[in-house]
């Protein structure tokens, strides 16, 4: 006991008083600006994203009737019939994207790790060519015989694909190399083939399971490009939705501004369905050592 008749403050209470929160006035307060800087960032960003749909909206309401833009834009079967195509368009580049860029990052950090940066330099060469000068290399080299292709519409829309394919390639390596990052590639295969598993087991049941999530990172991506698309698809005169928006905004500006705002909805609500039927039935597969 103390002089003062009461018991001495143990260690666990002087360990208690110094770690409690807000305990110091000053680390309060500088804790409640980090707060204060971070919500400003967060209503910036916010409003970065939405005002610009408001304004949109409000601008699509200034026809006659306030809702004439929609009636009209609904009417239109050009409107359902682009949309489909160019979201047909890019569920099939992801499907060739996933194909092709999965394999290749998972082998690479398997058995190339020295040639990921030859990789990586590969995969940036899309954004060092514009997609006018991409589309005028297909054309010149897949109009004349014996791979006419822009002969044809099923052609065309194979040129559209790849060309997708190019343009989404850094999105979706990436997205890809980043999930492989995660796990434990060699460990993971070298347990599926001493179960006797081959390749293509590994990869759609021990590999793709584990990067799911960063393949559908990838595949949004992927499919707000082709959804957003005009160049490429104007060339090869191809009825995607970018080229739909930009005739019909000669026309109606109301209904094109209308256009875009459904437009957004139906890609999200798309995106969702993606990641509902990917991440539906995801397994993840993980091998850990003894301890």
């Amino acid at each position: 006991m103390s002089g003062g008749g009461q018991p001495p403050l143990a260690p666990a209470g002087v360990m208690r008083s110094w770690l409690r929160p807000g305990g110091d006035g000053r680390g309060r307060r500088r804790g409640g600006g980090m707060r204060l800087v971070w919500w400003l960032v967060f209503l910036t960003g916010s409003f970065y994203f939405i005002l610009p749909l408001v304004a949109t909206f409000l601008f699509s309401l200034r026809d006659v009737p306030p809702t004439a833009a929609y009636t009209d834009l609904f009417q239109d079967p050009e409107f359902f019939s682009s949309f489909a195509y160019s979201f047909a368009v890019g569920v099939a580049t992801i499907v060739v994207s996933v194909a092709l860029v999965v394999p290749t990052a998972f082998w690479v950090r398997l058995r190339l790790p020295r040639v990921r940066p030859v990789i990586e330099f590969i995969t940036l060469l899309p954004f060092m060519v514009p997609p006018v000068v991409l589309v005028f290399g297909l054309i010149s080299t897949y109009s004349p015989p014996p791979l006419s292709l822009t002969g044809s519409d099923f052609g065309s829309t194979v040129l559209l694909v790849a060309a997708y394919v190019v343009l989404s390639l850094p999105y979706m390596y990436r997205a890809a190399d980043t999930g492989l990052s995660t796990i434990d590639v060699r460990t993971l295969t070298e347990a599926a083939q001493s179960l006797g598993s081959g390749w293509m087991t590994i990869l759609l049941r021990v590999i793709l399971p584990n990067v799911r999530v960063a393949v559908l990172s990838g595949a949004f991506l992927t499919l707000a490009i082709v959804l957003g698309e005009f160049t490429v698809a104007i060339f090869l005169a191809r009825p995607a939705f970018a080229p739909f928006l930009a005739l019909l905004g000669t026309k109606d500006p109301f209904a094109q501004a209308a256009g875009a705002l459904v437009s957004f909805g139906m890609t999200w609500i798309a995106m969702i369905i993606i990641s509902a039927l990917g991440r539906g039935s995801q397994t993840r597969i993980s091998v850990a050592g003894a301890r």
